[in-house]
């Protein structure tokens, strides 16, 4: 009997990750030709370089600009309605229209606040200019607005020095007043205000009280004159008409101005409807006013920016065309010069794929880079945009996905056609090719 030996069957050989070696084998041959052509690599990404750049730089300051609107909208508050006297051109105009309506008055303040429901707080408003104020201010003259205590919660004022003047106060017109901020540094500079005195006009106001800033726009937004929302001095309603009626024409407006702080559970837009109908009825169709919704305002500016972003992205966009028709040109150039090496790797077993894949992450790399690059200078150019323009301006994480993402897309895209061409080379005729 014969012993048998036991064969052990054989050991399978361990498979190659062949398809990350020829992936990584084809981006070490794309760097290497990228880098014998530098200055034509630099020249083929400048496309991609500025489209970049323009959609983040764009992004950035529409960005900006929504930030602070939005947030000079609520801080109007979107609980708010604003009544707002509109200005006549001259006085042929202005007498034209007092025969039809008076103005805003108080009479029409409480006949708002008696028919009106789901009011929480409400104010007239009173706003003058000064021809003359002492302590004599630095830069601008402070606006003075003539208001009740409840103007400060609809304001959503802060007090950071004194206090606020209250109702007796307002009721006795006290010539008190409370400054905001930039009028405090424009009347008495680093200098504690408190119970200091103020002249405005020929009358004297007793200093009570400090604001801390509030944001303010520059322009005007939806009806809402453009002003420094801390340049001014809030005085008594009472104290305003009172004390300072003397220096408004009887033509003009009792008031110029109504605040209505509703509550949280009311249609605002449905109010403002109804207080519309009865400021219509009594002005008899003069439209000399307007009604400033912010929860209205505040849609309408969502929906601006997101056709304004369209807009600056489609603008933007042209410049990544023109850099992926650049990609497009130097790959094809590309193609024809290596047109031999192309047939050596089909002879020796590279198949279309393997030279699809070659020229196409040759492309992506020319975009990734150009991208990168590209987001460096749209962050410069936004921050160069901010200071010398002195415009707000944000880059967002939404902009630079975006114009990466584009950047890449557009020269995988571009990039197709070459390398398809690439690959539909004959290898007979592409060895004899010279």
């Amino acid at each position: 009997m014969t012993d048998t030996i036991p064969v052990s069957p054989p050991v399978p050989p361990v498979p190659t990750p062949v398809r990350a070696t020829g992936l990584l084998l084809d981006f070490r041959q794309g760097m290497q030709n990228l880098l014998a052509h530098k200055l034509r690599s630099l020249l083929t990404m400048l496309g991609i370089i500025f489209g970049v750049a323009a959609v983040v730089s764009m992004m950035s300051i529409g960005a900006g600009a929504e930030q602070q609107v939005m947030a000079f909208i609520e801080n109007l508050g979107v609980h708010n309605l604003i009544v707002e006297a509109k200005e006549s051109a001259n006085s042929q105009a202005l007498t034209k229209i007092r025969k039809l309506s008076q103005g805003l008055t108080l009479e029409e303040f409480r006949a708002l606040k008696a028919n009106v429901g789901g009011i929480v707080a409400a104010t007239p408003r009173k706003r003058a200019t000064p021809t003359k104020i002492l302590p004599k201010p630095q830069r601008e003259m402070p606006v003075v607005y003539g208001i009740e205590p409840g103007y400060r919660s609809i304001a959503a004022l802060r007090i950071v020095r004194g206090r606020f003047f209250d109702s007796e106060e307002n009721d006795e017109a006290a010539a008190v007043c409370v400054l905001g901020t930039a009028a405090r540094s424009n009347l008495f500079g680093t200098a504690d205000p408190i119970d200091r005195m103020v002249k405005v006009n020929e009358q004297w106001f007793r200093v009570i009280g400090e604001l801390a800033p509030q944001l303010s726009v520059e322009g005007a937004v939806a009806g809402l004159s453009s002003q420094d929302r801390n340049n001014m001095i809030y005085v008594p309603i009472c104290a305003a008409l009172l004390r300072l009626e003397d220096s408004y024409s009887y033509l003009k407006d009792e008031i110029d101005g109504i605040y209505l702080q509703m509550s949280p559970s009311t249609d605002s837009l449905a109010t403002a409807e109804l207080v519309r109908g009865l400021l219509n009825a009594s002005h008899r169709g003069a439209d000399d006013f307007s009604l400033v919704v912010p929860a209205e305002l505040l849609e309408q500016q969502k929906r601006t920016q997101r056709v304004f972003e369209m807009v600056m992205v489609a603008l933007a966009s042209i410049s990544l065309l023109v850099g992926g028709i650049g990609i497009m040109n130097i790959m094809l150039a590309s193609v024809l010069e290596r047109t031999r090496e192309i047939g050596v790797r089909r002879a020796v077993g590279a198949r279309q794929w393997d030279i699809v894949r070659q020229f196409l992450l040759e492309t992506i790399m020319i975009s990734f880079v150009g991208g990168a690059i590209g987001l460096l200078f749209g962050f410069a150019m936004s921050r160069l945009i901010a200071f010398f323009a002195g415009w707000s301006t944000i880059v967002t994480a939404s902009s630079v996905l975006l114009a990466f993402l584009v950047s890449v897309s557009v020269g995988l895209v571009f990039g197709v056609y070459p390398a398809l061409k690439a690959a539909r080379l004959d290898p007979v005729e592409a060895l004899h090719y010279e």
